[in-house]
């Protein structure tokens, strides 16, 4: 599966100014935060339908926030920034539970950030993700050939009855999950990720003289 031209290209500098925004923000509403942990590693699989999507994300990065500061001024000072910067902005303010929590989102280019504030606490807390991309093309699965076939057992051995020589697992052709609509992919039920075939293991065949009674009824011509 070949990449899709300029797109890992074009996330890379998705993510980049991503990040970069995220460093404006905290250095001005969380000043001497440790920024350490806020890098880009590889994109994360965001949605694992074909083809796969994939996207940059900073799932919560702390910091705190100025005692002089309300958590409703921190809000209103990050939907600015924002602003500024050329983000559209939305704020929101609720109560869960007897607290109060101050929101402001803002959105540019398929990116988000969202930074949130509460009342009793000065902690802050920064989030953000690019939009997620296909990288690769899809490409349409090949059934794996048979390891082995009756012409090229081993003697003194049959195909394994499971797999008939296939030697991957014969529910997911080997490669250990299936499509699922509602998740994309789901682990395989049979061989639950192992890919190989669960009772050969892999070897596509099966030592007659290791046969237990009840596996030598997949083979009448062994006969008793």
């Amino acid at each position: 599966m070949g990449p899709v031209p300029g797109a890992r290209e074009e996330l890379d500098r998705l993510g980049h100014a991503l990040r970069a925004q995220l460093v404006d923000l905290i250095d001005d509403l969380a000043p001497g935060s440790d920024l350490s942990p806020l890098h880009l590693a590889e994109p994360e699989v965001f949605d694992w339908h074909d083809p796969l999507r994939y996207r940059y994300s900073v799932g919560c990065f702390t910091g705190m926030r100025p005692a002089n500061v309300t958590a409703a001024d921190a809000a209103s000072r990050a939907a600015a920034l924002l602003g500024s910067a050329g983000w559209a902005v939305a704020t929101s303010r609720e109560e869960v539970g007897g607290t109060v929590r101050t929101v402001a989102i803002g959105r540019r280019h398929g990116c988000g950030i969202e930074v949130r504030a509460v009342d009793h606490m000065t902690t802050l807390w920064f989030s953000g993700q690019t939009p997620a991309m296909a990288l690769y093309e899809p490409e349409e699965f090949q059934h794996p050939e048979p390891l082995l076939t009756p012409e090229t057992v081993t003697p003194g051995y049959v195909l394994c009855y499971e797999c008939d020589g296939l030697g991957w697992c014969h529910d997911c052709g080997g490669r250990g999950w299936r499509p699922d609509e509602a998740r994309g992919r789901v682990n395989c039920p049979a061989c639950h990720r192992r890919r190989v075939c669960v009772i050969c293991r892999g070897a596509a065949e099966l030592a007659v003289t290791d046969l237990s009674p009840y596996q030598r009824g997949y083979y009448p011509e062994l006969g008793r």
